[in-house]
């Protein structure tokens, strides 16, 4: 109180039961505050007329009218001060009380600080100032060089409570999905995907493009701005492929965390895969096995005399429509419908997985020990972010949203063809245990020091390849109405984008307001007519020169791409990637050509040598286009037959005439029609190497037929995938080509063993590859080296 008054200009003087002229000091005093501790120490009579009084003493005197004998009296005799003093605090309920006010009045305005401190919508963040070097050294070199700032530090800077954060060391963190609660009135931010035109091999650099305008709109136009990216495969990681973590000045770092194990969330999904698949075998084991009781005790084992069914059990007998809830009522009959799931081991479609690329596990024999008792099956080892709890994953709203989802997967079908599901084995719950961290999305940095999400990472084949609903939500809530929230989907637009459209959007209810749609002149040279262009071979001299005929002649790709985008009612901004290869003319040619077929804008980058800095036109373009109208529509309505589907998505997107069903996946659009998964929607397992089938056909090619050889179902995740194309069956590709001879030709098939003679006249061999990997031969062998394919 001393300091208090002294800081509030008051003349403070201070006395104790020592000072010789105590009543007279006290006497001179407006505000009087006596903490002596000595019972009615300060007069009524010493005290200045009109003073305020505070009496923070607490004494017990004898009192034999209280039944304990005594009572509290503070350090001022209360009964004659009071005729003096304007106020006075009486001692009990004095003090306490006005503390209570005090420190309430406190709570308060700190909460109306806080508040206006960490508004959601205002951030403050400290950027990292990037030192550009030519020529520009290799990414390693660069993230290593760069100090990110503390995790923790990133979090509070876009408004993350410090009990929302869960810290995995310095430079990565998981958040709590409570976050999405607390902010559930916030109004969402500016939603752009990132997607490419059709790629090299090569890649055109949509995760590069992703990183540079998050840190163009932060770091340079100081826009409250997330990147939400998926988490990359150890497998395309040690392989030719490479990180994903962009490149050059546009990287979320350090990039050996994030290009590894990040926080875990891949191990946690081969777990989990590897749990049912696990399952799967040692149900049909016990079943081959066990007799009806012996399987119904182990299933329903007595604890202390009582049997229990658990809640998944519960629902599985309503599945089976069995009302009853009591072990002890089921007929023999309820219990062996009850313990066999009769799995049909032809149909099992869950294999096992693990996050490195070993061919070697491709085909595998499983069950060889003598303790399975003769029951083996041929299967196979798929990569980790095959697995459909990957997809899951990227598509559930929230833990129960994807338990929910975990229960529903369709692992096998019984041998009347009822599909198994991932209930019906009774793992649900053990895997959202496996899951239960797995499912908060994963905090980063950029090179600059914007945020980034890190979340998921589904194929964008056989899945709909793009980073985590929850990371979106939990970015767009963040970053406030006027933030952006920057997501990149896989491949070219013809794949990704269609299923961030048609798949994530439609789960997750988010609506887009910019495509960005990432090209270069590379690119477009091999879509207009250029040579081939293989990972780890030198570019031909024509991506090296200018060529500009080539550049139009390919942009015929792009133009279809542009549409593809606009078919969805969102604005088009076409961000053209440059290479140090590329000339202004070049360039000027695309953006021109871009402008023409329908782009909202087009504009030159050049991030990769020069950061957000160099992607500056790019980021303004954006916001400019997130102001237009954006009436975004989905391509179909998943009521629709499968086949309509599939239809719609290649005469549309692909540009097709029209599709053609192989036996296979006609049996499949039927048994999944039967089986209610009709209404699911399409993902697409097609090539990105063109908007076809065929991955040599460049450019935007038309009238072509699109074969389907097989469907399959991700149930849990929620969606159909066709296969597209068909396979040969010397090397499993999917093609299929007829070449003409001038001549005779007798060759041998070194593969299968057997000769085969042929006229003048077409010889049809199932692949392209199978020629050129020499698994044909001749006794000309010149003929087959002079072969013109393609």
């Amino acid at each position: 109180m001393h300091d208090l008054l002294l800081w509030n200009n008051a003349t403070v003087t201070t006395c104790h039961s020592k000072t010789s002229t105590l009543a007279e000091e006290v006497g001179k005093a407006d505000i009087l505050v006596v903490a002596a501790g000595r019972a009615e120490m300060v007069k009524g009579e010493w005290i200045k007329p009109g003073a305020i009084v505070i009496d923070c003493g607490i004494n017990h005197v004898p009192d034999s009218t209280k039944a304990s004998g005594k009572r509290v009296v503070g350090d001022v005799a209360y009964s004659s001060a009071k005729e003096k003093a304007s106020f006075i605090t009486p001692v009990p309920g004095g003090v306490g009380p006005m503390t209570v006010a005090m420190l309430m009045q406190s709570t308060v305005e700190s909460a109306q600080r806080f508040l206006e401190k960490f508004q959601p919508g205002k951030w403050t963040i400290q950027y990292n100032q990037l030192t550009l070097k030519m020529p520009v050294p290799s990414d390693i070199e660069i993230s290593q060089s760069c100090i990110p700032k503390p995790i923790d530090q990133v979090a509070k800077e876009v408004g993350l409570f410090p009990d929302e954060v869960e810290l995995y060391g310095q430079t990565k963190a998981k958040i709590q999905l409570s976050v999405l609660k607390r902010l559930q009135n916030q109004p969402d931010g500016k939603y752009v995907v990132v997607t490419g035109i059709t790629p090299t091999p090569l890649g055109e650099g949509k995760s590069t493009t992703t990183v540079g305008l998050v840190q163009a709109l932060g770091a340079h136009l100081r826009q409250n701005v997330f990147a939400c990216v998926r988490q990359p495969s150890q497998g395309p990681t040690f392989g030719i492929k490479g990180g994903a973590a962009g490149g050059g000045y546009c990287q979320v770092v350090p990039m050996e965390e994030f290009n590894l194990h990040l926080t875990g969330d891949i191990h946690a999904i081969t777990a989990a895969n590897n749990l049912v698949a696990a399952a799967i075998d040692a149900r049909i084991f016990h079943e081959l096995t066990q007799s009806d009781q012996a399987l119904y005790n182990r299933l329903v084992p007595s604890v202390n005399g009582v049997r229990k069914f658990s809640d998944i059990q519960i629902r599985r007998l309503q599945k089976l429509g069995i009302n009853k809830t009591d072990p002890m009522a089921l007929t023999k009959e309820e219990v062996n419908a009850f313990v066999r799931l009769d799995i049909d081991p032809g149909t099992i479609t869950w294999q096992r997985v693990l996050d490195t690329n070993d061919r070697f596990l491709r085909k595998i024999t499983i069950g060889q020990s003598v303790t399975e008792k003769g029951f083996t099956r041929t299967a196979q080892f798929d990569i980790t972010v095959s697995s459909e709890i990957m997809a899951v994953l990227a598509l559930a709203d929230g833990l129960d949203d994807m338990k929910k989802r975990f229960g529903r997967m369709v692992v096998a079908s019984s041998k009347k063809g009822i599909p198994v599901t991932a209930d019906d084995l009774g793992v649900t719950g053990a895997l959202a245990v496996l899951m239960k961290d797995a499912v908060k999305p994963n905090l980063m940095q950029t090179l600059e020091g914007t945020p980034v999400f890190v979340h998921a990472g589904p194929f964008a084949n056989i899945a709909h390849g793009n980073s985590s609903v929850l990371a979106d939500k939990i970015a767009l809530k963040l970053v406030g109405k006027d933030g952006f929230v920057v997501t990149e989907a896989g491949f070219g637009a013809d794949i990704g984008m269609e299923k961030f459209f048609n798949i994530k959007c439609r789960y997750s209810g988010l609506r887009p307001h910019v495509v960005v749609l990432v090209a270069t002149v590379r690119a477009l040279k091999m879509h207009g007519g250029g040579p081939a262009v293989t990972a780890g071979v030198p570019l031909p001299k024509e991506y090296t020169e200018e060529n500009l005929q080539l550049v139009a002649k390919g942009c015929s790709n792009l133009t279809k791409q542009i549409q593809n985008a606009r078919m969805f009612g969102v604005p088009v901004v076409v961000a053209v990637n440059a290479f140090k290869t590329d000339t202004k003319a070049e360039l000027a040619l695309v953006v021109q050509h871009a402008k023409e077929a329908g782009a909202f804008d087009a504009v030159e980058c050049t991030h990769w040598a020069e950061g957000g800095k160099g992607a500056l036109a790019l980021a303004r373009a954006v916001q400019r286009a997130s102001q237009a109208p954006s009436n975004f529509k989905f391509l179909y309505n998943v009521e629709l037959p499968v086949v309509d589907k599939i239809r719609l998505i290649a005469q549309q997107v692909y540009g097709a005439r029209d599709i053609e069903l192989l036996p296979e996946a006609q049996e499949k659009v039927a048994l999944y029609t039967k089986q209610g998964f009709g209404n699911l929607p399409i993902c697409m397992a097609k090539t990105h190497l063109s908007l076809s089938h065929d991955p040599e056909q460049k450019g935007a090619p038309t009238g072509f037929v699109l074969p389907i050889r097989d469907i399959r179902a991700s149930v849990g995740a929620g969606f159909l995938y066709p296969l597209v194309g068909t396979v040969c069956g010397v090397c499993g590709v999917r093609k299929k080509t007829s070449f003409a001879f001038q001549e005779s030709l007798s060759v041998k098939c070194l593969k299968l063993g057997e000769p085969l003679s042929f006229t003048v006249g077409v010889l049809t061999v199932q692949c392209i590859r199978c020629l050129k990997r020499g698994f044909l031969r001749g006794k000309r062998e010149a003929a087959i080296d002079h072969l013109t394919f393609g």
